[in-house]
Formats: structure tokens, C-alpha cells, sequence
């Protein structure tokens, strides 16, 4: 979910690596699941996370809709994210200790918390939230440890391809208010039914593109017993040829 903040707003201003330290170390959550409740929509599965959650509870992602997550549109495409229960808005996975029940398979959002991502033209640097995590005295901790994910280098080359993906199909979807000023001028004086019309052809594009990305990369099994990345590329290779033709 791509928020447009400055980093001094959010952050504290430092552009962080995989190998750098940050303050994030909270004593394993102890007494804690401040970050599991109230958090709306905002953790949204990619593909890595079902391979991740689907091998890990042996389950299928329909099983996954049925009781644990649901869709919802992101930036103007429909994904999966973690559905939350209760007065508390509370995830389902969150146990009657207030632990999460899936921690060796939990989504990379949640890894994440409380770092963020800020994409640049090439990839992107971590950045450590400052009004996120309600922990105080936090130690320091490798970044590359506190992701908990194996070769880090794959998966973080895996992120910005998928962001850019999805970046640029979402581009598709934005209004074509015209080359300039005179003509965006023309294109607002329009009469309504062109508006229209043109809001009902992004509409189709958008229910389109959301059907495909949910059939290619979601709801087409992944052999869990096999290698991720392999299998995502021969999807995105399949999706970047289909999505030319768009």
C-alpha cells in the first residue's frame, strides 16, 4: 500500500541497507500486540507470502479467503490481505495469548514492522517508522536478521519487481487528462457522457487486470515443495507479455 509522505514526517530520516542496524529489537513483542490490531486493510499478501503461508499450514489460498483473509482494492487493483476480527479489530491469527499462531510463516509486511520501504528509481532503502511500534528502548538488530527470511538478496530483488509490476499497471488505470494545458482544458470541459465513458472503459481495464493478477500469482497453486522465485518468474514472464496487450 504506497502512502506519499515525506521521510522526516514518518521516519528517523536515515535511508538503511540489509546489513545495517536499526533500533527494532522488543523483547520478542512480550506483552504486546499493539501492531496486530486496528490496521484496517494494510497488510496485503504478495505472492511470496501465499507460497509462504500455503506451504507453511498446508492449506489452499481458497481455504485462506474462507476464514483468514479477504480482498480488497489497493491502489485501484484487487489483492489479498490479512482479514481482522472483533471489538478489537483484532488478526485472526492472533492466538488467545495475544501471539501470532503463524510466526514462522507470517506475511512480509509483518516482518517488516516497524521498518518501511522507500522505493527509488533502482530498488529501494529500508526506513525505521518512528510512530509505529509503541516499544520503547528498543535495541538494535541487523535488518537482514530481523526480516527472518532466506536469501534475502532474491527476495528483496523479488519485491522491487513486483512493485514496479504493479506500479506500472496501476499507471494504466490513472485518467488521460491529455498531453497539456489547452488540451486537459478540453478533456474537463468534455461532455459528461465521454466522462463516462471513459470511467466505465478504466473500470473494465481495472476489473480486468485484478482477475488476471488474482488467477496468475494467487489463486493458481504454487508448489510449495519447490523453488519460489523459479515459479514466479515463469508467471511474470507470462503477465509482462500479457500485459503489453493491454
Amino acid at each position: 500500500m504506497l502512502r506519499e509522505v515525506s521521510l522526516e514526517e514518518i521516519s528517523d530520516g536515515r535511508l538503511y541497507t540489509l546489513n545495517d542496524m536499526a533500533k527494532l529489537g522488543c523483547n520478542d513483542c512480550a506483552g504486546c500486540s499493539s501492531c496486530c490490531r486496528g490496521m484496517g486493510n494494510t497488510i496485503v499478501l504478495d505472492p511470496y507470502d501465499v507460497w509462504r503461508l500455503t506451504g507453511g499450514l498446508g492449506v489452499s489460498l481458497q481455504q485462506l479467503l474462507a476464514g483468514h483473509l479477504e480482498l480488497n482494492v489497493v491502489d485501484g487493483i484487487i489483492l489479498p490481505n490479512l482479514k481482522l476480527a472483533g471489538d478489537s479489530e483484532q488478526c485472526t491469527f492472533l492466538n488467545g495469548e495475544g501471539r501470532c499462531s503463524i510466526h514462522p510463516h507470517r506475511p512480509g509486511i509483518c516482518r517488516l514492522f516497524p521498518l518501511g520501504r522507500y522505493y527509488e528509481e533502482d530498488g529501494f532503502h529500508y526506513i525505521l517508522q518512528t510512530h509505529e511500534c509503541e516499544k520503547q528502548n528498543r535495541t538494535k538488530v541487523k535488518i537482514r536478521k530481523w526480516m527472518d527470511t532466506p536469501d534475502m538478496e532474491r527476495y528483496d530483488a523479488f519485491i522491487v519487481d513486483w512493485h514496479a509490476f504493479l506500479k506500472k499497471l496501476r499507471e494504466r488505470l490513472l485518467p488521460d487528462t491529455g498531453a497539456g494545458p489547452k488540451q486537459r482544458e478540453t478533456t474537463e470541459a468534455a461532455p459528461k457522457t465521454s466522462e463516462t465513458a471513459s470511467e466505465t472503459d478504466r473500470e473494465a481495464l481495472a476489473r480486468s487486470i485484478s482477475m488476471y493478477i488474482l488467477q496468475q500469482f494467487y489463486l493458481l497453486p504454487y508448489d510449495t515443495s519447490r523453488d519460489f522465485y523459479r515459479q514466479y518468474e515463469t508467471r511474470m514472464a507470462a503477465a509482462k507479455e500479457w500485459s503489453e496487450k493491454l
